[in-house]
């Protein structure tokens, strides 16, 4: 009898603690069924979730309509809300501890929490988006209140505290950093021009410019290491949050001319990283006086992505140059102030305290010029770090931007004249918006406020602020900016490629390689293709691209002779023949990621140096110098600087191919017809938690071996560097809507609708993803009905 009592004990223990699991995990998942009571409502709203956990909601009034808007996307999406809001407002280490200090430390710099302050206290309290705005807080707050918090907050310890509006206008600020590669890109080709030459620079096409940090103001060798510093914690911060960035993005419309149903088609893919749970949160939102098919980000009531019976539109990357860093000349005899306009001023300085998980508070002193706040204060010491301040100018923080506004404008617009209206008020970040009309229009709308600079500023550059080199003179008007209205060609197309404005004005920026938008222009322009959401599909997934035969081309005679015997050459010759499409079973896919980054190792980081070097391959600068440095076989970054005998193109093109071929051998076996792309190139979507071993077992969806590849219009994009390669951006949704039948429009999410663990939404579409499927999005009454798993109720009453 003891021995039993002894066997059954622990068993009781463990059925007890499996039951009480069991328990805690069920009352962590979103209520979809029944009836709930949700104050403040004027009648109920109804929510008709389908077959993927997409809410349907129907609803008397619209402030009925996004104060249940909030609650739904809450019980679905709280942590990301949680995260995002900690990120953009620098308080990520009150729950992750010090590892997250620099991240804050970055995030209080840029200025982002007093610009939210000021931006809503500027707001009008009446306007139809402020009270929008806060009725789905509103939701989200109630949800908070009375619902269990997410596992995440019980593994972290993270308090429960009411979301605000100043929440929602620092994510918005967190987008427009996302937004912003100056930051990260700058200082490098700053370093290129002062510290390497006008010959070094030709490979990123850029004039070459006196302009910039003069001899006067010359950044001293503690400035550059303070400078690469920053532009890595501005790398760095959002992996280490384990959120998505904003990277890239296709969209397309075409005129009812050149489709199949004779009505116009839209087409869009934002490129932005992966992460469970993904970016957007769909609904279906309706009353008597509005609907919209929308994609929401957290926080935020109005769709970034949309589309109803009359309209609908996607966005693209502008790409625009909207932040410039400024060096600062110190006063000698004051290093609190700095010269400006012809005189010394003073600059300004706040206190500000991070708090960090089980560690004492961090102080840190935030200094701001004329210009803008100092970004060295990034690093925590502020000038101790370097003798030169390096001043940000920024848009977000120097326009009104009621990119709030703009969007709820934008989802309610009825026609062309009230979309333009919209868009013109979205300033920062700078976003192309790509539009259609059932009634036939299609626009492209590139939606900025592009700065005034003094003649013969190059921006690409650190400026000095001791000269009008800084100086703003105004902002262009609104319809200087590049668009279009239903161009002669029958399609538009924007593929965050340089754009050309009617105008004439120089809009500088980061654009990306145009070889992404030349192939998307070589299948849509095609006169003999009638398109629908069929062949449409084929363009999004699309993973071909003529960026590999322009790198490729100018070496081939270099890659022949570095074979070192016939297998190698046989293994050139398939790289040469190859057409650039990155599909799953494709070897020479590898053969060429691969060598690209062997090409850029050999060549630039004897240059660069490491940390410099590591930074490059994370910006779109160096996309562009590739085939530049390929085809320049005078280029002085073939040499290696710390051998007596100069080296040619060919010796470090060989060197690269032999260091390439060797890592291929050690990762991917002996047998070069087993380096398929699908092998080497994976999906895996990261959850925040992931940073925490063995939490990434419990939380991450993945890998999937996924085709497509940098710049492709499949773009399925990891950082140029050594195979296998960890897949980090790429389509955040796929969405299709023809809008003579706009009820029954096609997308996917990457992951799943819901962003809680062991909700059978968690998941369920990343592997239709991977495979390249879309799944329809409900719209009509009758087509929500037929699809309609469960129905949620809010009533007025308990």
């Amino acid at each position: 009898m003891q021995r039993k009592t002894l066997i059954i004990a622990p068993l009781a223990v463990l059925l007890a603690a499996a039951i009480g699991g069991a328990f805690y995990l069920l009352g962590k998942q979103p209520v979809r069924d029944g009836k709930l009571a949700l104050e403040h409502l004027g009648a109920p709203v109804t929510v008709n979730y389908d077959e993927r956990g997409v809410p349907h909601l129907y609803a008397q009034n619209q402030l009925d309509l996004y104060r249940a808007l909030g609650y739904v996307h809450a019980q679905d999406r709280l942590f990301q809300m949680e995260m995002l809001r900690r990120l953009a407002r620098g308080e990520l280490a009150e729950v992750f501890g010090e590892k997250l200090v620099d991240t804050d430390r970055l995030f209080r710099t840029l200025r982002i929490r007093d610009r939210a302050t000021s931006y809503i206290a500027e707001q009008d309290k009446t306007s139809p988006a402020w009270l929008a705005l806060q009725a789905y807080l509103d939701g989200v707050n109630q949800y908070q209140d009375t619902r269990p918090a997410p596992i995440e907050f019980d593994i972290l310890g993270i308090p429960k505290r009411p979301f605000t509006a100043e929440d929602t206008a620092s994510i918005a600020g967190y987008l427009a950093y996302s937004f912003a590669a100056a930051f990260r890109t700058e200082p490098i080709l700053t370093y290129v021009r002062d510290q390497l030459g006008a010959d070094y620079l030709q490979i990123f096409d850029i004039d070459w410019h006196p302009e910039g940090v003069t001899r006067s103001a010359a950044l001293a060798a503690n400035d550059w290491r303070a400078l690469n510093q920053l532009a890595s914690i501005s790398h760095q911060a959002l992996q280490a949050a384990g959120l998505p960035q904003y990277e890239g993005s296709n969209a397309w419309v075409i005129a009812g001319s050149r489709t199949q149903s004779g009505k116009p088609l839209l087409a869009g893919d934002p490129h932005i990283s992966f992460a469970v749970p993904s970016v957007w949160y769909e609904a279906q939102l309706s009353t008597p006086d509005f609907q919209l098919y929308g994609h929401h980000q957290a926080l935020n009531p109005f769709a970034m992505l949309g589309h109803n019976q009359q309209m609908g539109w996607s966005l693209t990357m502008f790409q625009n140059d909207d932040l410039d860093l400024i060096a600062e000349k110190v006063n000698p005899d004051n290093p609190q102030q700095v010269w400006y306009q012809g005189g010394w001023v003073d600059l300004q300085s706040s206190q500000s305290e991070i708090q960090v998980k089980g560690a004492e508070p961090v102080k840190l002193t935030l200094r701001s010029s004329p210009h803008g706040p100092i970004i060295n204060d990034a690093l925590g010491e502020g000038i101790a770090n370097s003798q030169t301040p390096i001043a940000m100018w920024w848009a977000f923080l120097e326009t009104p931007n009621p990119i709030l506004n703009g969007f709820y404008e934008l989802n309610h617009a009825t026609d062309v004249k009230s979309a333009a209206r919209a868009v013109e008020q979205i300033q920062s970040p700078g976003l192309n918006i790509v539009w259609a009309s059932a009634a036939g229009d299609i626009a492209w709308w590139a939606a900025a406020r592009l700065p005034i600079r003094p003649a013969g500023v190059n921006p690409a550059f650190i400026l000095n602020g001791s000269t009008n080199q800084a100086d703003k003179l105004g902002f262009y008007p609104f319809r200087d900016n590049p668009q279009e209205l239903n161009p002669r060609r029958g399609y538009i197309m924007s593929a965050n490629h340089q754009p050309l404005p009617a105008s004439g004005i120089q809009i500088p920026g980061y654009y990306n390689l145009p070889d992404r938008a030349q192939r998307l222009t070589d299948l849509l322009e095609d006169p003999a293709i009638k398109w629908d959401l069929q062949n449409s599909q084929a363009v999004q997934l699309d993973t071909a691209s003529g960026y590999a035969r322009r790198i490729l081309q100018p070496l081939q005679d270099d890659l022949l002779a570095a074979a070192a015997d016939d297998q190698q050459r046989a293994l050139v010759e398939q790289l040469l023949e190859w057409d650039g499409n990155h599909t799953l079973d494709s070897v020479p896919a590898t053969l060429f990621n691969q060598l690209v980054y062997e090409l850029a190792l050999n060549a630039m980081q004897d240059e660069l140096g490491e940390a410099f070097f590591n930074n490059l391959l994370a910006t779109r600068i160096l996309d562009l110098a590739l085939p530049r440095l390929a085809a320049d076989a005078g280029s002085p970054w073939w040499d290696q600087v710390a051998t007596p005998e100069p080296e040619s193109r060919a010796d470090t093109v060989k060197r690269a191919w032999q260091q390439g071929l060797q890592h291929l051998h050690k990762t991917l076996g002996d047998d070069s017809s087993n380096w398929q792309w699908g092998k080497a190139h994976t999906l895996t979507h990261n959850h925040p938690l992931s940073k925490q071993p063995p939490l990434d077992l419990l939380f991450n969806v993945g890998p999937f071996a996924v085709p497509g590849g940098h710049e492709t219009p499949n773009n399925l994009s990891s950082r140029v560097g050594s195979g296998p390669w960890q897949v980090l951006y790429g389509p955040s949704t796929r969405r299709l809507v023809d809008f003579a039948d706009p009820e029954h429009a096609l997308g996917i999410n990457p992951v799943g609708q819901s962003g809680v663990l062991f909700d059978q939404h968690y998941r369920d579409q990343a592997e239709p993803y991977a495979l390249g499927d879309y799944v329809p999005e409900h719209f009509s009454r009758d087509d929500v009905k037929a699809n309609t798993r469960s129905t949620l109720t809010f009533t007025t009453q308990p």
